[in-house]
């Protein structure tokens, strides 16, 4: 008996030195950043100046001291050298594939007047078969230096762009994606002439005298887009997914270098969703990605086993969200105001969906816990929005829904509080004020563009959660032109657009981080460096914290780590 206990004291004394022992080697890190400068964007622990990493999450938050205890021999050592290390950036609301496409496509993002477009056109026709379609982005012509000779609204009319590219369809979309130029060959291919008709929720832009000028806006864009994809649909289905694929690696990569190490697309299609999930499935996505399905009821109907998907591929995929678009952009006239433009007061803009099919798709996305989010500029746009949500609420108040408005641009005063009544989140671009701000004014006058466009403050007093982004390719991916845009309203021409609605340094950092987590459902992996959290971290050249406002734009990514591996370096 006693020597069966003996025995059996033996392997009990095993079995707990092998234990401890596992407890001991589970406790050394795959990496540790250290003599850093930490923000962490948790309310508990504000600062620290050293991170430990284990199994891709975070596993120590604190001092260089505390972190002794989990280096092992294969620990991988960082030293900061003192510099900021935060939270890896979330882009709140941008569009992955279009930004992709903006780089192997024509980029008139920069252009400074029509010349310069004509010119960049020009050159692409000469690289061009005849038949070939011509595609670029990026125009705005409010924010040309000088507006074209001849022009309606400021658009010029196609004839110059004819000449240039008479064989070749040319079609150039908005900067804000909301309406596209078109040469008179794409135009015929369309289909459309000078008697057209206008579909609903869409403008074919016409003069007085009742001539296309070349400019399709909201709906109407469809038209030419189904001519596009005729002659794109010839491609195989191989070389359209290879497309495809280069565009988001393109985009990903872009992400990186800018510190984005998770990004919420605002409208991808069930095509993009299959093919993404099978890229999550392989490990083959660079970046976290979090989906809104642009699709109408039928289609939702149709696919309604697809969703939700959360956290594939090692949480590099989620979708769990629908996207529904009930207007338009201020810049193309196509935001829907409650009262008409103060510069073109013929028009209140454009409704581009019924009101009957968003209330039947926010009752399909409440029966299924899905996330709702409308894109709504214009006044009109978002109180139409805000009252399909509340009578969809209010059947479970208690519901953490987190439905979101997208852009939440210019809104009546009135609806703030409902916003913060039904727990509506303002997915709102810091960077859209300044870019917009020289023609706001113009567009809305000066009373309704002081009370209702861009007030992050007034929403954030009112209790409702602002996260923040850049719409790329609307914009650029760049988060710290956009940080700065919304703790300065700084313009380019000096001029601060309304200074009393900025945001504090933390605040706008909060927006890109914890704000950006808690509107995906995500934020007990992302948003903070927390213990227990995914290691998505980035160690920038400023403490933007801190630094001065003028700093804040010219910040560099140094190193932007994913789960624990660094993707992007560059020496200081």
């Amino acid at each position: 008996m006693n020597r069966q206990m003996n025995v059996l004291k033996r392997v009990i004394v095993l079995l707990l030195v092998t234990f401890f022992s596992n407890m001991l080697k589970a406790q050394k890190a795959d990496l540790i950043i250290r003599n850093a400068n930490v923000y962490t964007v948790d309310g508990s622990l504000p600062r620290a100046s050293a991170i430990a990493v284990s199994a891709g999450r975070i596993i120590f938050v604190g001092d260089i001291k505390g972190s002794g205890s989990f280096l092992g021999k294969n620990t991988q050592v960082i030293d900061a050298e003192g510099r900021f290390v935060m939270p890896g950036l979330i882009e709140g609301h941008g569009h992955i594939y279009a930004m992709g496409a903006s780089l192997t496509s024509i980029n008139l993002l920069h252009a400074k007047n029509w010349e310069e477009v004509l010119s960049k056109v020009a050159e692409a026709v000469k690289k061009s078969k005849p038949g070939e379609w011509i595609i670029g982005e990026g125009w705005h012509q409010e924010k040309w230096d000088h507006a074209p000779a001849k022009n309606h609204l400021g658009y010029p009319y196609h004839d110059e762009l004819d000449k240039i590219s008479p064989d070749n369809p040319v079609m150039l979309s908005h900067a804000s994606g909301h309406s596209s130029y078109l040469n008179a060959k794409a135009l015929s291919l369309a289909g459309i002439n000078d008697f057209t008709p206008n579909p609903p929720g869409g403008d074919i832009v016409r003069d007085a005298q009742g001539i296309t000028v070349g400019v399709l806006t909201e709906t109407a864009q469809e038209m030419a887009r189904k001519a596009y994809d005729t002659w794109y649909g010839q491609r195989s289905l191989e070389q359209r997914k290879a497309e495809w694929r280069k565009a988001l690696t393109l985009a990903e990569n872009e992400c990186i270098r800018n510190g984005v190490t998770s990004f919420e697309d605002a409208g991808s299609s069930f095509e993009d969703v299959s093919w993404m999930r099978n890229l999550a499935r392989e490990s083959k996505l660079r970046i976290r990605h979090w989906l809104m399905v642009l699709a109408g009821i039928n289609d939702l109907e149709k696919y309604k086993n697809v969703l939700p998907l959360i956290d594939e591929g090692d949480r590099h995929l989620t979708v769990k969200a629908i996207k529904s678009v009930l207007d338009g952009a201020l810049g193309s006239y196509g935001a829907w105001f409650l009262e008409p433009y103060s510069d073109r007061p013929d028009t209140k803009g454009l409704n581009t969906l019924p009101i009957e099919e968003l209330k039947k798709i926010a009752s399909f996305a409440w029966d299924h816990h899905l996330q709702l989010c409308v894109h709504a500029i214009g006044d009109r746009a978002n109180r139409e929005t805000i009252n399909v949500f509340a009578d969809q609420i209010v059947g479970d108040s208690t519901r953490d829904h987190r439905w979101r408005v997208e852009h939440a641009q210019h809104v009546d005063p009135a609806e703030i509080p409902r916003f913060a009544r039904w727990h509506i989140l303002a997915s709102m671009q810091g960077i859209h004020c300044t870019s917009d701000a020289p023609f706001v004014v113009k567009r809305l006058g000066e009373e309704r563009s002081r009370d209702g466009a861009y007030v992050w403050r007034s929403f954030k007093d009112a209790g409702v959660l602002v996260n923040n982004g850049t719409d790329v390719p609307v914009e650029e991916i760049d988060p710290f032109a956009c940080l700065y845009a919304s703790v300065t309203r700084r313009v380019k021409d000096g001029s601060t657009f309304h200074p009393e609605q900025v945001m504090t340094r933390d605040e706008a950092i909060y927006s890109y981080t914890m704000a950006n987590a808690i509107a995906a459902f995500q934020e007990q992996d992302k948003g903070s460096i927390t213990k227990g959290k995914l290691a998505d971290i980035i160690i920038l050249s400023e403490d933007i914290s801190t630094c001065p406002a003028e700093n804040i734009r010219n910040t560099k990514v140094l190193m932007t780590i994913i789960g624990g591996k660094i993707e992007y370096q560059i020496k200081p």
